[in-house]
């Protein structure tokens, strides 16, 4: 195992059992958070992402728990449509319940709003749209945010909705160059569930997934100011062997880099990337 491994994944799978595909009842998701913070891989977890409505849910699931229990770690999540004051009330709900850890907030950008100031200002994520002008003045937004001081992020949508398709290597090739060449740091939601690019059955149906070693590798060269079309191809790559051993062999320097721009994923199975990347010798 190479010594930059734990660098490179420390943090970087958020918990996003209660999102689809995974839909986890939130009581299940808190329990089974509790087990992956305990389990050997914790260093590699993030917070439990929460839906903004489910806030005063989440409050009375730890009234019934143990009260000496340390702070759960919590991410407030806002998908698109979601009202404003409810992520307003949810942050201030949870952000002065000393039972949980606001890790920060996440919400979709909108044409003429800018990045949004809320309760407590905790760490934002802020989702852009797919591509074209759209998507180069929220990331232009989130940079200015971020030289204001503000603890901002770009996030992106990796994984397919009824509404928002599949995004293929061209389109994510896309806005890993565009935050790159922004010097925006980003987070990715939905869809990396694999180590590598390839087509995974769901629910016995095969889809196509890109791979998260796939998308580290894909970061770098983007950082590195690779083009469009170098950067797909990137993501295009399903030998899982050879991109492993090419992010094992990553200088110190290269994981801080990478790392510093891709913060962090959501992913609703946990388990599934980690166990892959620990078959691969990458582990937590």
């Amino acid at each position: 195992m190479s010594s930059t491994t734990p660098g490179l994944l420390h943090a970087l799978v958020d918990d996003a059992a209660v999102f689809p595909p995974g839909n986890s009842p939130l009581r299940d998701a808190v329990a089974a958070h509790g087990r992956h913070r305990a389990a050997a891989y914790s260093p590699a977890v993030g917070p439990l992402l929460v839906p903004a409505a489910a806030a005063p849910d989440l409050l009375v699931l730890l009234e019934r728990g143990t009260q000496d229990a340390a702070p759960l770690d919590v991410a407030v999540v806002a998908r698109p449509g979601t009202d404003p004051a409810v992520l307003d009330g949810a942050l201030t709900l949870l952000g002065a319940d000393p039972r949980v850890d606001l890790r920060g907030a996440e919400l979709a950008w909108a044409p003429g709003t800018g990045v949004p100031d809320l309760p407590g200002d905790p760490p934002l994520a802020l989702e852009v749209p797919r591509e074209g002008p759209a998507q180069e003045a929220a990331l232009a937004q989130v940079r200015a945010a971020v030289a204001a001081g503000r603890s901002v992020v770009a996030k992106f949508r990796t994984g397919p909705t009824p509404t928002w398709p599949w995004p293929d290597e061209a389109v994510l090739a896309g806005f890993l160059v565009g935050a790159a060449a922004a010097a925006v740091p980003f987070r990715l939601t939905g869809g990396l569930h694999h180590a590598v690019r390839g087509s995974y059955p769901v629910d016995g149906v095969p889809e196509e997934n890109h791979g998260l070693l796939d998308v580290l590798v894909a970061t770098a060269a983007a950082l590195d100011g690779g083009c469009p079309d170098e950067v797909a191809g990137l993501l295009a790559v399903r030998d899982a062997r050879a991109v492993a051993d090419l992010v094992a062999a990553w200088t110190d320097d290269t994981v801080r880099r990478v790392r510093a721009a891709f913060t962090a994923y959501g992913c609703c199975t946990v388990t599934d990337p980690l166990g892959e990347l620990a078959d691969l010798g990458l582990t937590p």
